[in-house]
């Protein structure tokens, strides 16, 4: 049985949880005046996505649009003809690329004609589609190979990556969100907080009036966000950006109540940021630990992640590997090497300190 505190709202690892029970699929629930949580099916073992419905004078603003599938489109059906009662969508705010938050942007705004608005970044990554030829360019199997993975593992990842779900239809055009930007929705201000590491340039919303977080991905209540290297760009840091972003958040109140995309909103944004930090902090202690022998990628992804059920979760796990890889050989922590194609890791020596940071060779 649930702890609950003397207004009936969930205890767990910390956090405060206001509605033990998520909204069915394809329902809704107001969490503040003005706001409803809709939850919006996946066909992932993740089963959800929370959209939320701003309303706005005779309409409303959606924030986020749900993965690309005839189910998805179907709930959108019944929410718009109910909950919204045939009242239109005005305006569609995009949190991030990911194809769970950006897949019915440019149905909905086609069928409403009306703006979409986020960043520069999230707009560019959009329109940059995974491979669809029977055969992916070499840079692909390269970048697999490098982690120690055999091009049958690589292969094996494309039948996931080409799904028709993972095709959003792209909005045509776009209003350009700016860290600091602020949005006037339904008598709030919203203000845009850039977050970076997850995605290039995700856009929480910021209520300071109410208290309110929409927090997109950035910073979700049990599961942690991915945070991942790919074949666009193999030597990046997003962990690095992940980690400033949090920080930045954390100048954000602790009081208030974050609306997450995945599971329930909750309070408790400050223990929530810590507990975040803390998790990639012993993922980096523990990949360095394990570099005390050389190793690849691969090999350190079964240290790091140790209850990998399927392809798809391997996919995620080697670029939230490589993140961390990445993170220390820019704090000069490990050296990578290159045997027969493929990369190796090991801790740094203090000769290794007498050379250049990085070559691009």
């Amino acid at each position: 049985m649930a702890d609950l505190d003397h207004n009936g709202h969930e205890l767990k690892a910390g956090l405060r949880f206001p509605w033990v029970a998520p909204p069915a699929a394809g329902q809704t629930l107001e969490v503040a005046p003005g706001v409803l949580w809709l939850r919006m099916p996946l066909p992932f073992g993740l089963d959800h996505i929370n959209l939320y419905l701003l309303r706005h004078g005779d309409g409303w603003v959606a924030v986020d649009s749900g993965l690309c599938t005839e189910q998805s489109r179907a709930v959108w059906e019944e929410v718009l003809g109910g909950v919204l009662e045939g009242r239109p969508l005005l305006a569609l705010v995009c949190t991030h690329f990911h194809y769970d938050h950006s897949g019915l942007l440019g149905w909905l705004a086609e069928r409403f004609r009306c703006p979409v608005y986020m960043t520069h970044a999230e707009y560019q990554a959009i329109h940059v589609a995974p491979p669809r030829s029977d055969e992916p360019d070499w840079a692909f199997h390269q970048f697999y190979r490098q982690a120690g993975l055999s091009e049958e593992d690589s292969t094996a990842f494309l039948p996931m990556i080409r799904q028709e779900h993972f095709r959003p239809t792209p909005p045509l055009a776009f209003r350009r969100l700016k860290e600091g930007g602020v949005l006037s929705i339904g008598g709030r201000r919203w203000q845009v907080v850039i977050g970076r590491g997850h995605s290039p340039e995700h856009a929480c919303l910021y209520c300071a009036e109410d208290g309110l977080l929409i927090s997109g991905d950035q910073v979700l209540p049990r599961i942690t966000p991915t945070v991942g290297v790919g074949v666009t760009e193999p030597d990046g840091d997003p962990l690095r950006d992940w980690l400033e972003s949090i920080e930045r958040l954390g100048e954000l109140p602790d009081s208030v109540l974050v609306l997450p995309a995945h599971e329930r909103p909750f309070h408790g944004l400050h223990t929530r940021l810590g507990q975040l930090r803390e998790h990639h902090r012993r993922h980096l202690d523990l990949a360095l630990e394990r570099c005390a022998q050389p190793c690849t990628a691969a090999e350190l992804m079964v240290e790091l992640f140790p209850r990998l059920k399927s392809r798809f979760d391997e996919l995620m796990a080697i670029g939230e590997t490589l993140a961390h890889i990445n993170y220390l050989i820019t704090e000069r922590l490990l050296v990578r090497e290159e045997q027969a194609g493929v990369h190796r890791y090991r801790r740094a020596r203090p000769e290794d300190m007498l050379g250049e940071l990085s070559s691009p060779f």
